[in-house]
């Protein structure tokens, strides 16, 4: 399929609107239970099991729409069906709590290995979307490496110490907004390492 432009704020919709009626969904109803075939759930295990098809649902209408989905954008896809299933299937909210931790490291571990090669892997991904001269590429992949294990290790402390509304917060807003503050960080480096840098 070819690839094609969406809309900014429609993908940034279809990426983070399942993530943002997932928390309002569980501020609405985290202090309820059900009952269900005989079986209680707690209103997080019900959320998450309508969460995994509607983000399934989004990246299908993502790829339709764009003709493609990144690679990021499919193993994190791969995950949550496989760890939110497990949740609802064995009623057991752990397993999509460590979701983000399993995520952030193998990402870490892709890079890292990919690194040990001599090779960006991030550049594989990433090439188009930012020309960068492969010194840049290189330092750029070490400190993602570094700060995905850093967000795995976040994320295993958060829900293996706190609450769960902590977590929830945590996964909400805390991940994205460190996710986007790393790339902010990283200016100076684009700046300078950048293929086309201007006059």
């Amino acid at each position: 399929m070819q690839e094609r432009n969406v809309h900014p704020g429609l993908k940034l919709a279809l990426e983070l609107g399942p993530v943002l009626l997932f928390f309002v969904a569980y501020v609405w109803l985290r202090d309820d239970s059900f009952v269900i075939g005989g079986t209680e759930y707690e209103a997080f295990i019900l959320i998450t099991a309508a969460f995994v098809p509607l983000m399934a649902a989004c990246m299908g209408v993502l790829w339709l729409l764009s003709g493609r989905l990144s690679r990021m954008q499919v193993v994190t896809l791969v995950l949550v069906v496989v760890f939110g299933g497990l949740t609802v299937w064995l009623n057991d909210e752990r397993f999509f709590k460590m979701k983000p931790t399993i995520i952030y490291a193998m990402f870490a571990l892709v890079l890292g290995l990919g690194l040990l090669r001599g090779e960006s892997w991030l550049q594989f991904v990433m090439d188009g979307m930012m020309p960068l001269q492969r010194e840049g590429w290189m330092l750029l992949t070490k400190r993602l490496a570094l700060f995905f294990g850093v967000l795995a290790l976040s994320n295993e402390l958060v829900w293996r110490l706190m609450s769960t509304d902590a977590w929830v917060n945590f996964k909400t807003f805390v991940l994205p907004a460190a996710l986007f503050g790393f790339f902010m960080t990283q200016a100076k480096l684009f700046e300078r390492y950048s293929i086309d840098k201007p006059e």
